[in-house]
């Protein structure tokens, strides 16, 4: 099992390309199962999880070419409409094909996700808003079956809580519902305009990505397209972590400052300098770093996949901060590891109290997820001596060619084979 070899205490010094969204890219291959066309997406990351979506996706009936950025999909006809427990297993936004697969086969046949590292993720929503378009749903030894033979029709429907997942899934399943189909209290953020513009550009009628409400008005089918994934709001906001916590200058291109506004102003806060300009920005401090108090929030506020990364910032402040995850349950499993290299953090339910200390020290460490994992490269990066990151694959799942990004700004970061 592949580790990372990290010696810290080198400032980074570069310029780092933003990699297409891993957020934005999965919803956007399973929407292609909508159309028997061709659809060619640009700007898709090399990321375990496209490989493992790429897996299922093929399993369902669709011929798919990845090369150089580029991935091809054609799905000339739907030959199975089962999402098997050990496609599924490997990575939760599998359960995204379940939209695509109702609206255009009529039945979606998909292994319940079950729970996660960092907390159950239930598809209550999910299900709920197929129910309101008219769909049966059962459950029976762990997989959910949603049929609607007749097809799904308009309807009003709220979600209880703005998922991003379920507003992506409802979406995807509207597009050829009878009549129009109006969702309200949606997620706002950018992967699912992303997601939007995309199904617009195959022929759907959907208005109203990026705000409360959506209103989809149903076609009666889907032709191809060509298609940009949006740069990863989420990449961006961990290199500019690596920009401040090293106390190096990076440039980051392919994004922008817009993408991160949740994240922006606690930068600001800490000794952030960051200098827009086109096809991106610029980072770095002038100074030690302060504490600040954040509450993670759905879009546009501090994103919980950010989580982990901020609360390693802090762990160098000034000063303490007061950390409140109000997202997912479970999701300071990064803690222990991070006091491992010396930080003085206290977690108390969903509120995580971090007194900064003068540095951190290299240890060995265990990534227990993705955005957990990135936090340990991150604590290497600036800490004293050499840091073994394991499980890297966690890593793998999000970030592209994350030692080649971090080593052409300066870093040493090596990977190896070995046991945990």
């Amino acid at each position: 099992m592949d580790k990372l070899n990290i010696v810290g205490g080198t400032p980074l010094n570069g310029t780092i390309y933003i990699s297409g969204a891993k957020n934005a890219v999965l919803p956007i291959m399973c929407a292609a199962l909508l159309t028997d066309k061709e659809v060619v997406l640009r700007n898709v990351p090399k990321l375990l999880d496209v490989r493992s979506l790429i897996s299922l996706l093929e399993h369902l009936g669709a011929t798919c070419e990845f090369r150089a950025g580029l991935l091809r999909i054609k799905t000339t006809a739907i030959k199975a409409t089962t999402a098997p427990y050990e496609l599924v297993r490997k990575m939760r936004a599998s359960v995204l094909v379940m939209g695509p697969l109702v609206a255009r086969a009529g039945v979606a046949h998909v292994s319940m996700p079950g729970g996660c590292a960092i907390g159950t993720r239930p598809i209550d929503i999910h299900l709920d808003g197929l129910k309101a378009m008219g769909a049966e749903v059962t459950l029976d030894e762990g997989y959910v079956t949603v049929k609607a033979p007749s097809g799904l029709s308009g309807c009003e429907y709220t979600l209880p809580f703005p998922s991003v997942g379920g507003t992506e899934n409802l979406l995807m399943a509207a597009v050829f519902a009878k009549g129009q189909v109006v969702l309200k209290n949606v997620a706002h953020e950018p992967e699912i305009v992303n997601l939007a513009e995309m199904l617009n550009a195959m022929g759907a009628k959907i208005v109203g990505a990026g705000t409360d409400t959506i209103t989809i008005r149903g076609v009666s089918n889907l032709g191809g397209c060509t298609h940009s994934i949006l740069p990863d709001r989420i990449e961006t906001g961990t290199y500019a972590v690596a920009a401040l916590m090293t106390n190096g200058k990076l440039t980051l291109r392919n994004t922008s400052l817009s993408l991160i506004q949740g994240l922006t102003q606690p930068l600001k806060k800490a000794g952030a300098i960051m200098e827009e300009h086109n096809g991106g920005f610029s980072i770095w401090r002038d100074g030690p770093i302060q504490p600040v108090d954040v509450v993670t929030e759905p879009y546009p506020g501090l994103a919980t996949d950010l989580q982990a990364q901020f609360m390693a910032l802090m762990t160098l402040a000034a000063g303490t901060s007061i950390i409140r995850e109000s997202i997912y349950e479970n999701r300071y499993m990064h803690v222990p590891e991070l006091v491992r290299m010396g930080a003085n953090i206290k977690v108390q339910g969903e509120t995580a109290v971090v007194r900064g200390v003068p540095a951190l020290k290299g240890a060995p460490v265990m990534a227990t997820d993705l955005r957990a994992s990135v936090s340990l490269v991150l604590a290497g990066l600036a800490a004293e001596g050499t840091t073994t990151v394991n499980r890297v694959y966690h890593l793998d799942r999000g970030y592209e060619h994350i030692e080649d990004k971090l080593n052409r700004c300066g870093a040493h970061v090596s990977r190896s084979n070995g046991s945990d």
